[in-house]
């Protein structure tokens, strides 16, 4: 093999060169992938000829695939492919890829298909680093928690902001509600690593109210966005990312003046998520069994 990893910041993320992911990888290239994955989090690649069936194919060497998702349609023509358009919503939020269904993806990867001139990045931050950071009474009250995950609230836009196409696009959002409680603290199940699993979908901390929620969740939140824990990465045309939505959060930066950002996102199905005490993470609300086979 002649894959090279070049590491982008200390904490997080990693430049891959020297492998063709247009094309079928071999066992011994995905095993180097992986690899990496675990150590870096986040992985930059060039997609070359890379198309939505290609993409595809990629991301099905490391599981089997979600649909694009639970609610928001996909692609025509590609049910695994989700459109990341400027033009439908903006994601300029910190979360982890639908962590209010009961196993969310354990993968998620990017494409880059029109790219504005300026701006326009993706935030990736490094969950595992973030709880290494927790001073130890925080640590220890963080891996007794658990916090509720749901779709049903507007993350993003404020009420006095939302017109007719936005309350549109939040229908189609919540159109299935769905709440799940997972561990606030999850054990990664290839490294053993331990990731604070909260971002934009969890929204109280169970046994807590709202108030006392946010605060908690605020506060552990601070660590995961401290700039060591975070990539930022400035798109080119034709660039493939792929990041483990098990143990990061990202954010899509809204600085680019409504000019044309567009991506396509493919996901692969993961596993339900388990805590330090070794329980699962159990659904409140929502059936995603349409969206994502549980992985083993």
């Amino acid at each position: 093999m002649s894959i090279e990893i070049t590491k982008v910041t200390a904490r997080i993320g990693a430049r891959v060169s020297g492998v063709d992911v247009s094309a079928p990888l071999a066992p011994e290239e995905v095993a180097a992938i992986r690899e990496a994955l675990n150590v870096h989090k986040a992985l930059v690649f060039d997609a070359g000829p890379l198309d939505d069936t290609g993409q595809q194919a990629f991301a099905r060497h490391f599981g089997d695939l979600t649909t694009a998702h639970p609610t928001v349609g996909a692609v025509d023509g590609a049910p695994n492919v989700l459109p990341v358009d400027s033009e439908r919503g903006r994601a300029n939020h910190w979360h982890t890829d639908v962590t209010f269904v009961l196993n969310p993806p354990q993968a998620s990867t990017l494409r880059s298909l029109t790219v504005p001139p300026y701006g326009g990045e993706t935030l990736i931050a490094n969950a595992a680093a973030a709880y290494r950071d927790l001073p130890e009474p925080l640590r220890r009250l963080a891996d007794t928690l658990w916090a509720e995950h749901t779709n049903d609230y507007d993350y993003a836009v404020p009420d006095e902001e939302i017109d007719e196409e936005k309350a549109a696009q939040r229908a189609q959002f919540t159109s299935i509600k769905y709440r799940t409680a997972h561990p606030v603290v999850r054990v990664h199940p290839l490294t053993g690593e331990r990731g604070l699993f909260v971002g934009g979908f969890a929204q109280r901390i169970v046994g807590l109210s709202v108030g006392e929620s946010r605060k908690v969740l605020d506060l552990l939140q601070a660590y995961v966005t401290r700039p060591e824990n975070v990539l930022r990465h400035r798109w080119s045309e034709r660039q493939l990312v792929l990041f483990d939505n098990r143990i990061t959060q990202h954010y899509a930066i809204d600085n680019y003046d409504g000019l044309p950002r567009r991506l396509h996102r493919v996901t692969v199905a993961g596993d339900v998520p388990v805590g330090v005490e070794g329980k699962e993470s159990y659904s409140v609300e929502g059936d995603a069994s349409h969206y994502t086979p549980v992985a083993a």
